[in-house]
């Protein structure tokens, strides 16, 4: 079964499409391009190699952040690369550029900002990128001083970024591709930033930035961004707040309290990432950063005669951004998503969000009251991960590796995680390993609350093929 794409609704692609080309109808003709026979053979093998594929929009498909686009974003995307237009540059996309600055408005303001300053990317590595590489340029200027009275100023060497070990690998790996000093914070046994070892650390004074993650890529965790916040204003540093995966939740009305706490402060962060291309149902890639004073954008500044002639005096998204060349159609998808499904509480998007957590606390309940299974804590999104109750960690990972083969041959599709063992403290197992491998559930399309109980019987099955 693939997802509701049919006739009806590729009709409606093609009367966008004539509409588009009618409005550039007084162009004197050219040359068409005549139909091959040869695209509909190609076609056919990209059809077939692409059924080499896990179902990932199917409610069945629950293990990787996979979620499938909505159909108006697929035809949005289709209808855009008629035109194939270039964000880099106002005269390569200049509807495409005026759509991308209106739904990164909308962005920004759902996390409340109405002056604030950002742009699409790649994607949320590429997004963290440009938000750390804005963290380093302003610490190592509030490091710089004069080499000599009256003379020129030598700039000092960015302070350090920090990071919860259970955050996204890249922070480690951009701020080395930057040549910003990195160091990681101890987690809690729930996956979120412990705010002792923040303290510690934040001692040394040579801390210019701390990531809180609202989402982390295992376990959804969110980090006490109201106690980091603390922590800025009696240490004084920017706070980037990476919710590439968890940033929409900030329309959820059932968010538990400690969570709805820090998703109500985003606000107070320096920066924000976002990736429409998880839960804002885009295509990849689609990241998105923000920042909450425009006036960063003179740090992008630089000269090019030739990019930026342009037939108007308006601003270039390719003048606030490190990337150059960027996808219009992204922009175009984004955009026609949004105003169909605005980004407001209570709204059908918003009820999207909130039946993928009611779908993972229903699933985490059910684990929890299985004595095969141990829980070790309830899911702050809608990611869940539980480990087969064994004798030792070794053990269960092991359990949890055929567990998750064997879901799979019936049609069910998990992932593992490798996670922390004194997350699993107080379980009995004795800890052979500072791992233990799990089992992890990613419920993000809004179908898995009505799939939950097929999921878990699939799970059930898989488990009890597993000799003990």
């Amino acid at each position: 079964m693939m997802p509701p794409f049919d006739a009806e609704t590729l009709k409606l692609l093609e009367q966008a499409v004539k509409k588009l080309s009618g409005q550039f109808a007084e162009l004197p003709e050219c040359a068409a391009t005549q139909a091959d026979p040869r695209v509909g053979e190609v076609l056919q093998q990209v059809a077939e190699r692409m059924g080499d594929n896990y179902p990932y929009f199917h409610p069945l498909y629950a293990g990787q952040m996979l979620k499938p686009p909505h159909p108006v974003a697929h035809m949005a995307y289709a209808l855009a690369m008629y035109i194939n237009p270039n964000n880099h540059a106002l005269d390569g996309g200049r509807a495409s550029s005026a759509m991308e600055k209106e739904a990164v408005r909308e962005i920004a303001a759902m996390f409340g900002w109405k002056e604030a300053l950002g742009h699409l990317c790649g994607g949320g590595t590429v997004a963290n990128l440009e938000a750390l590489w804005v963290a380093g340029r302003i610490s190592a200027k509030s490091a710089s001083h004069p080499v000599a009275p009256g003379g020129a100023t030598r700039v000092g060497q960015p302070k350090k970024i920090v990071a919860s070990t259970q955050a996204h690998y890249t922070h480690e790996r951009i701020t080395g591709v930057l040549g910003i000093p990195f160091a990681a914070i101890e987690c809690d046994a729930r996956g979120r930033m412990d705010m002792g070892d923040l303290e510690a650390k934040l001692k040394g004074g040579d801390v210019g930035c701390v990531v809180a993650t609202l989402g982390t890529t295992a376990t959804g965790a969110v980090d006490p961004l109201s106690a980091i916040l603390e922590m800025k204003a009696k240490y004084g540093f920017r706070v980037h707040v990476d919710s590439a995966y968890g940033g929409y939740f900030k329309l959820a009305g059932n968010l538990a309290p400690e969570a709805r706490a820090a998703f109500a402060r985003m606000n107070e962060a320096d920066s924000i990432v976002v990736d429409p291309h998880k839960h804002g149902l885009q295509p990849y890639g689609c990241g998105c950063v923000v920042f909450k004073d425009p006036q960063v954008g003179r740090l992008y500044k630089h000269d090019s005669p030739y990019t930026y002639f342009t037939s108007s005096g308006d601003l270039h998204l390719g003048e606030i951004t490190l990337e150059c060349s960027r996808p219009g159609a992204g922009a175009v998808a984004l955009w026609a998503t949004q105003k169909l499904l605005p980004l407001e509480p209570g709204g059908e998007f918003a009820q999207g969000l909130e039946a993928c957590r009611e779908a993972a606390l229903e699933l985490h309940r059910r684990l929890a009251a299985d004595a095969r299974f141990v829980t070790p804590f309830a899911p702050e999104l809608d990611i869940v991960v539980w480990a087969p109750r064994a004798r030792s960690a070794s053990e269960a990972s092991a359990r949890s590796r055929a567990i998750f083969e064997a879901a799979a041959r019936r049609g069910l599709h998990l992932a593992l995680a490798s996670l922390p063992a004194k997350f699993f403290a107080g379980s009995g197992m004795q800890m052979d390993s500072e791992h233990v491998g799990c089992l992890r559930s990613v419920l993000m399309k809004p179908e898995h609350k009505q799939w939950v109980e097929r999921i878990y019987g699939l799970l059930d099955e898989a488990t009890r093929s597993i000799p003990d």
